[in-house]
């Protein structure tokens, strides 16, 4: 199988359906958005620490946005549901639960930074609230999305959150805060 097939060398693609469309559409900038993310995450687990606790999580995400990026491209389930479960919506609350109990409470804002893999995973929180803002202007111009897809990128960018933060707790690295210049140091 090629790599190239210069069909979209004219500024078209094919959505799953095959019907062409341009590759500005609303649809490929969706899914477009989807695997940044996913690349995002990508990077953040080749730099996690050999034990992390994080990556097994991280990378069951991966496979969900894989199959989220499916569905934005116009794959449909035979019983037309979304590719997200409630179940994966539980499954970051949990997984937000359990990392805070190790982590300090929050008394000021933290900058991204920290390790490298903090460092991804706050690049990837960003781009899971761009995605999810896509999402949302997708359904108010009338387009159908699932109510879960938007439950699920709006629990994600928490998730990646408190992620990078517990990255950074697992490499021993404190979290750099915010200080601004207006009140003070």
């Amino acid at each position: 199988m090629k790599i190239y097939t210069k069909k979209g060398d004219s500024g078209t693609t094919s959505l799953v359906s095959g019907t062409r469309v341009s590759k500005s559409d609303p649809r490929v900038e969706l899914y477009g958005t989807a695997d940044e993310l996913n690349s995002a995450i990508g990077v953040a687990i080749s730099f996690l620490t050999t034990d992390s606790k994080l990556k097994d999580s991280l990378e069951r995400i991966q496979n969900l946005l894989f199959e989220l990026g499916s569905e934005l491209a116009g794959y449909k389930k035979k019983d037309d549901s979304s590719c997200i479960l409630e179940e994966d919506i539980s499954e970051l609350e949990k997984e937000i639960d359990l990392w805070q109990e190790s982590l300090l409470p929050l008394k000021n804002f933290i900058l991204p930074g920290g390790s490298s893999s903090s460092s991804f995973l706050h690049v990837a929180r960003t781009l899971a609230r761009r995605l999810e803002r896509d999402l949302v202007r997708y359904k108010e111009e009338g387009h159908d999305v699932f109510a879960e897809n938007l439950r699920f990128l709006n629990r994600l960018s928490d998730h990646l959150f408190v992620a990078a933060r517990y990255a950074n707790f697992e490499s021993k690295i404190p979290e750099p805060e915010w200080k601004s210049r207006a009140k003070g140091k």
